[in-house]
């Protein structure tokens, strides 16, 4: 048996356990495998052990990976978590299914007007900087409604959630509490969008995951705990 695999099962148990603690369906919390600088050899060995959802945060490398597995598993799903540059708008609507990393208007419509008209909405997040740290990505909770009503407007894209990357605390309490405050701004966004489909909460990495399952995430992104430690030239 690979590491690999074993590494899934392992995070698969994980995700499990935090569902049980919290009375939730296992089956409500997606694993979004974070392969970004792992070769095509390790993601063709989390493929063989079943996972189907990758993210990727460098473009040329996602869409090298992409189309590296198009013929032979077509069924992947492709998550693009990285910071946005303007240049790169193109490459990202044309191969990748979701973006959880929106947080401007000119970035959206760009997507919009990029994704090609034969691949359906190409589905959104709006990244929130939950932690209102300058140096972090991210749109601002009082500037999040103005943002998500503009986006659900545009014609190629599906406005599905948020996500966030929350200041790193070590203790759980902290953790929840910035967990919580995403899940209270999607609900609120839910209210004042009634015809957009939220469901979608992109929040909780290998040191927070309980605490943001607890809170009502839909997608955890973990990636060391799968792959091992990053590679970097």
């Amino acid at each position: 048996m690979s590491s690999i695999r074993q590494n899934l099962e392992k995070v698969t148990r994980e995700i499990r356990t935090a569902c049980d603690k919290c009375g939730r369906d296992t089956d409500s919390v997606q694993l979004l495998a974070v392969s970004k600088t792992k070769p095509i050899s390790a993601i063709a060995d989390a493929i063989a052990a079943g996972q189907r959802a990758f993210g990727e945060n460098y473009v040329q490398e996602g869409v090298e990976k992409i189309q590296h597995f198009a013929a032979h598993s077509p069924s992947l799903i492709w998550h693009f978590i990285g910071p946005i540059q303007s240049n790169k708008t193109r490459l990202i609507a044309d191969h990748f299914d979701w973006v959880h990393s929106v947080d401007r208007l000119k970035i959206a419509r760009r997507l919009s007007e990029q994704r090609p008209e034969h691949l359906p909405p190409l589905k959104i997040l709006l990244q929130v900087n939950t932690s209102g740290e300058a140096s972090k990505s991210g749109v601002d909770f009082d500037e999040l409604a103005a943002l998500a009503t503009e986006i659900a407007t545009l014609p190629n894209l599906a406005l599905r959630g948020l996500m966030s990357i929350p200041e790193k605390a070590d203790d759980y309490a902290s953790q929840l509490a910035a967990f919580t405050a995403l899940a209270q701004a999607r609900d609120a966004l839910q209210q004042q969008l009634p015809d957009t489909t939220l469901d979608t909460l992109s929040m909780g990495m290998s040191g927070d995951m309980d605490a943001a399952i607890a809170a009502g995430s839909t997608m955890v992104r973990i990636g060391t705990a799968i792959f091992g430690a990053r590679n970097y030239d």
